[in-house]
């Protein structure tokens, strides 16, 4: 009589679930550039500024706020009472046949008024709160700064309107870390407005220059890079924006 003998199944391999990577935080000091592209010292910048916690329903919310603010209603139709004529009663109230009307410019009508359309009078403003205004700011520095697209300067003055002289300190900043690619944008952050150095990048549609008070999470968020010109005066202005961190 034949025997059988039973083979062992093999165990049944275990899924190993992997632990997401956690992004961890970059350093807070940065090296300092000149005009040149040469490294001239380098900068600890303080943690109540640049080392906040990404908080992503923060950022949205203010950003949405800011750009339904910035809208301007430009789609606008017209009603029946603006559109112009229809005074008469196109015909008698009855014995024709036809349906009853007393005007031409019913939104029925071809050439009548529209029912329901966009109007240039509404308003599309909404309430962003101070502290969250100016913590959403922060947070995208921080951000900025973690993901390696913050460069510092110790400053950047043109003297004279002059786009040749705009288009060599972009040249320069390739050696501090900024892509040459035209795709990728530039906000650069200037102590004060300064008309000269303005004018100067006004022909480079990718870079944008303005004073370090007007920073913002829009502003900052539409550009890749964020270069920061004297960032010892750029820290005392933004020390100034008292924020709650917890």
């Amino acid at each position: 009589m034949a025997t059988t003998t039973k083979t062992k199944k093999a165990p049944a391999k275990t899924k190993v679930v992997k632990e997401p990577k956690v992004k961890t935080a970059g350093s807070l000091e940065l090296p300092v550039f000149n005009m040149a592209g040469s490294k001239v010292s380098s900068m600890t910048l303080p943690e109540n500024l640049f080392g906040l916690s990404w908080n992503a329903d923060l950022v949205h919310d203010v950003v949405t706020g800011m750009q339904a603010n910035a809208r301007t209603p430009v789609a606008h139709t017209k009603d029946r009472s603006e559109v112009r004529g229809g005074g008469r009663k196109p015909w008698q109230q009855k014995g024709t046949g036809r349906a009853r009307h007393g005007s031409s410019r019913s939104p029925i009508w071809k050439g009548g008024g529209v029912t329901h359309g966009p109007r240039k009078d509404k308003s599309y403003a909404v309430k962003i709160n101070r502290q969250a205004r100016q913590k959403a700011l922060l947070v995208t520095l921080s951000r900025k700064l973690r993901d390696g697209e913050v460069i510092l300067m110790d400053s950047l003055t043109i003297g004279a309107p002059k786009a040749k002289d705009a288009k060599n300190i972009l040249t320069a900043l390739v050696k501090a870390g900024l892509s040459a690619k035209k795709a990728n944008a530039a906000l650069i952050a200037i102590p004060s407005a300064h008309s000269a150095t303005q004018k100067s990048f006004a022909n480079f549609k990718n870079v944008e220059v303005v004073d370090v008070r007007n920073l913002n999470p829009v502003a900052i968020l539409s550009k890749k890079y964020l270069v920061i010109a004297d960032p010892a005066a750029a820290i005392e202005t933004l020390s100034k924006k008292k924020v709650v961190t917890k």
